[in-house]
């Protein structure tokens, strides 16, 4: 192994360039790093997710309204996610990035526990709030990590496998958490949920090793010019691919966060399933689909795209055009056989995206402003999609109630189906500049 450039405190010890330089991307180290980072990332969507599921217990609870709930689970978390993450992330491109995941990991475990033990509805705001202090650690720096482990030829695939992190977590853990939740209440769910996480941390912090910055890089860049961060933003704000997928993560932001903290309670209301049933519903159709969907997706991208690369970004915009009028069936459909094959449709296609966009990110990007790059991305997916997407489905919710009672969320969740086509669109227009995008990567 070789230290990092940069210095024991900046990086510490590292991944060594050889894997890369030698064409072989998939050895242990990198496959045990890849590997723990998405288990890492299954545990940030299960811990943000489990309000969502617990909403129809905290609303019997405590007494209050969808647009409160909205604001909750959606501007409380998004708050401080959204502020910390692109400071985060500008130390991330400075800093070891596997110390900065373990204490947020830490971090955001500890709140999760801690919320099993709230009062009120301000205390259960509080650690929300920070919550997405913690969570803000996560994706991004990660996002650098595993664009050092892999050439940008096999990145697509590699992100594709990080993506399923979403699917791991509904596979495996989420119908864990709904029985416990059915079984001894909503908040044992965040209890064993946040002390596993506080156990990994530490056995992430002792296993994982920091790779080297640019080692995967055809053309050998210095890892210790650092870029400043408004140097950084007026670079990004040059590429029209950037902006194209900062729109189209962002409508992606606001369907996926939407869907997430909105389908248990429209379960529930709609098609009157008990938390149990909602939990063995939405783990194992969207997750198993979505890993499906996202594995093929990858594999699919990673050969079209050596022949014609514009297909990075065009098979996730024709997933995501698919996705939008699936969830619109979804929300309509009073039979059973046709909401749930609507349901494992949007399923498979939903999260298609993730790992070319991600991808994508990077390769528009200098070496040092990769996790600055996606935290900005991130940073408007949060704000937009984790605020404005709860909150809006719930006052629309609250809005619509007079005239259409329980059904009302039927017509409120059609805002999310419109989201995913729009967002199909802003990934075909981004398809057509990466290219020449790049190429401003490797001229500076």
């Amino acid at each position: 192994m070789m230290p990092a450039t940069d210095g024991a405190l900046a990086d510490g010890p590292a991944i060594e360039a050889r894997d890369i330089n030698t064409g072989s991307d998939w050895s242990f180290a990198t496959v045990y790093g890849l590997g723990f980072l998405t288990f890492v990332s299954a545990f940030n969507y299960l811990d943000r997710s489990l309000l969502g599921l617990a909403l129809p217990q905290i609303k019997r609870e405590m007494h209050v309204s969808d647009t409160v709930l909205g604001l909750v689970s959606g501007l409380a978390f998004v708050l401080f996610y959204s502020i910390m993450g692109v400071p985060i992330a500008w130390a991330a491109d400075r800093w070891n990035r596997r110390n900065i995941i373990t204490i947020g990991f830490a971090f955001w475990s500890l709140m999760t526990l801690l919320t099993g033990w709230v009062g009120n509805i301000w205390q259960l705001a509080v650690t929300r709030f920070l919550m997405g202090a913690g969570e803000a650690c996560g994706i991004a720096p990660s996002n650098s990590m595993i664009a050092d482990l892999f050439r940008a030829e096999r990145r697509p695939f590699a992100y594709s496998i990080f993506g399923t992190a979403t699917s791991i977590s509904s596979i495996l853990f989420f119908p864990i958490a709904g029985w416990i939740g059915q079984q001894y209440g909503w908040r044992q769910m965040f209890v064993a949920a946040g002390v596993p996480g506080l156990v990994l941390a530490l056995i992430f912090v002792l296993t994982v090793r920091e790779p080297v910055r640019g080692a995967s890089e055809k053309r050998r860049y210095s890892t210790t010019t650092r870029e400043p961060f408004w140097g950084s933003v007026r670079f990004l704000a040059g590429s029209r691919a950037y902006i194209a997928l900062l729109g189209g993560a962002t409508l992606m932001g606001l369907n996926v966060f939407g869907a997430a903290v909105w389908t248990p309670t429209f379960l529930t209301r709609v098609h009157h399933l008990s938390l149990g049933q909602v939990a063995a519903t939405i783990g194992p159709i969207r997750g198993a689909c979505g890993v499906a969907g996202v594995l093929l997706g990858g594999i699919l991208i990673d050969r079209l795209g050596r022949r014609a690369p514009h297909w990075r970004m065009t098979l996730p915009a024709i997933a995501c055009l698919i996705a939008g009028p699936a969830e619109a069936v979804f929300a309509f459909a009073d039979d059973k056989s046709l909401w749930l094959s609507a349901f494992a449709v949007s399923g498979f296609f939903l999260l298609i995206h993730q790992g070319p966009v991600f991808a994508a990110v990077v390769t528009v990007a200098r070496v040092r402003m990769r996790a600055v790059a996606t935290s900005i991305l991130l940073f408007c997916a949060a704000l937009f999609g984790q605020a404005a997407g709860p909150l809006v489905i719930g006052f629309m919710n609250d809005t619509l109630r007079s005239s259409y009672g329980d059904n009302a969320i039927r017509y409120s969740m059609l805002f999310i189906a419109a989201t995913a086509v729009l967002a199909g669109v802003l990934f075909l227009l981004a398809g057509r500049f990466i290219a020449a995008d790049a190429e401003r990567v490797t001229e500076s």
